[in-house]
């Protein structure tokens, strides 16, 4: 049966014009063009360091981190012994009423390197289930504290937080509101702080830009602060085309939402565990939320795992009435899942022994210095840098958008790199132990790409 739906299908591309290899028609992959792909596949097969090999047997470089996950590089040998050895003795435990030494090691280490005051770990599975999380750990907090009338929650323009509902709802991306419709009601938006008129080609923070988070206020007095429980942002959005923190805004924005009783949630999925030179940009930036959110380097990307770390004080306000009643009823079955506890228990390990929650810090300067130097070339209109994460926009082909993004990503692929675009947007976000030498292969590389763009 399967054998007879799969030869009809390969029949159907065929009829219409598409070319898919044996063994490829049933896969239907995420967020890529399928079509595309399918006509000229790229395979990767193996990892280790900062390097992929394809299934030809080139060896490419990593420019981004897997996904902006793979923090300490490919198959680090703590993190895959810790994987192998859990598996061997306990494959799954039940997170519910039942846990797992594991589970609180881990939760004791992650608190250990955040910031003051935020000790408390509730584990999912992924960045998208976090941020879920999140959002009903917020809405649950004020209805626990009497406050149940503050169900209004706040995301920001070009922000991106994930594919569920919730997070495609506090979400501010215009292609998932034209697919997807309204997703979660009572939700608003404050203002994106993209400014290209004043910042472009701005090494590290822009300087101007705090005061857009003064339209929080303009939402405050809409929607009254009574009705609204959270604003969810990151501090460096990634996924829409990595775009800085102006100075001084998360600190304004921390400012009004301590005025009027709003919880503030960082989504770090991208930028948690050294990607900006700290163990969280909460640290570089020097502002504290009420939540973060976090996923990726978590694991280095070895087993799915999110997690959401929380004040003290919100997780007290759960823990009154009956002992025997559930505080928060919220889970998964995977939560806090053996594998990915001690995937997450080796990650550190690698992380502390070898000082990466901080060497972006270290190796900054030199990062900024190459995506600055593609300044001047064809088609380059903003240059965007923090830590090792860098942003290189370029002007997309007239009634084509996106395409010399994706051009410039299948070129780097041929000649043994691989990056990231989001529409026109090159994002790069290498392993934290990238060497200077790595720097230049991936700056000469995207330089005769994007040059050949034009």
């Amino acid at each position: 049966m399967n054998k007879a739906i799969d030869t009809a299908l390969m029949q159907a591309a065929e009829a219409t014009g598409s070319t898919v290899p044996a063994g490829m028609a049933a896969y239907w992959m995420p967020f890529t063009a399928n079509r595309q792909f399918k006509k000229a596949p790229r395979l990767l097969t193996r990892a280790e360091g900062m390097h992929y090999w394809d299934d030809k047997g080139r060896q490419i470089l990593d420019g981004v981190a897997g996904l902006w996950c793979v923090n300490a590089g490919h198959a680090r040998p703590r993190i895959v012994q810790a994987i192998q050895q859990q598996a061997a003795e306990m494959d799954f435990c039940p997170p519910f009423q039942m846990a797992h030494p594991k589970a609180f090691e881990l939760a004791e280490r992650v608190a250990q390197i955040a910031p003051e005051g935020m000790g408390k770990v509730f584990f999912a599975n992924s960045g998208s289930e976090a941020v879920d999380t999140a959002l009903k750990m917020a809405l649950a907090y004020h209805r626990v504290r009497g406050e149940g009338t503050r169900t209004r929650l706040l995301g920001r323009e070009r922000g991106y937080h994930g594919v569920n509902f919730g997070g495609i709802s506090v979400g501010g991306m215009v292609g998932n509101r034209k697919t997807f419709g309204l997703a979660v009601a009572g939700v608003d938006h404050i203002r994106h702080t993209h400014d290209p008129v004043r910042n472009a080609f701005t090494v590290g923070q822009p300087e101007h830009g705090a005061d857009i988070a003064d339209d929080l206020e303009r939402l405050v007095a809409l929607h009254d602060t009574s009705n609204i429980a959270a604003v969810i942002v990151e501090p460096v959005a990634g996924s829409t085309g990595v775009l800085i923190p102006p100075q001084g805004y998360l600190q304004r924005l921390r400012d009004i939402c301590t005025k009027h009783g709003i919880l503030l949630i960082f989504d770090e999925v991208i930028t948690g565990f050294g990607r900006t030179g700290q163990p969280f940009a909460a640290q570089t930036f020097g502002v504290t939320p009420d939540l973060i959110v976090c996923a990726k380097g978590l694991t280095n990307g070895c087993v799915p795992m999110g997690a959401v770390i929380a004040k003290n004080a919100i997780h007290d306000a759960f823990m009154s009435g009956p002992e025997h009643l559930i505080e928060f009823s919220h889970g998964y079955t995977y939560s806090a899942h053996p594998l990915a506890c001690a995937a997450g228990l080796g990650t550190l390990d690698t992380y502390a022994e070898e000082g990466l929650l901080t060497r972006a810090g270290e190796m900054q300067d030199y990062f900024a210095q190459g995506v600055h130097s593609l300044k001047g070339e064809p088609n380059v209109i903003d240059v965007r840098n923090i830590g090792l994460v860098g942003g290189i926009e370029l002007s997309p082909l007239a009634g084509e958008p996106t395409k010399r993004g994706f051009n410039v990503f299948l070129d780097c692929y041929d000649k043994g790199l691989l990056i990231r675009t989001t529409g026109d947007t090159v994002a790069l976000s290498p392993p934290l132990i990238i060497e200077r030498s790595h720097i230049d292969q991936i700056i000469d590389t995207l330089r005769g790409a994007i040059r050949r763009a034009a």
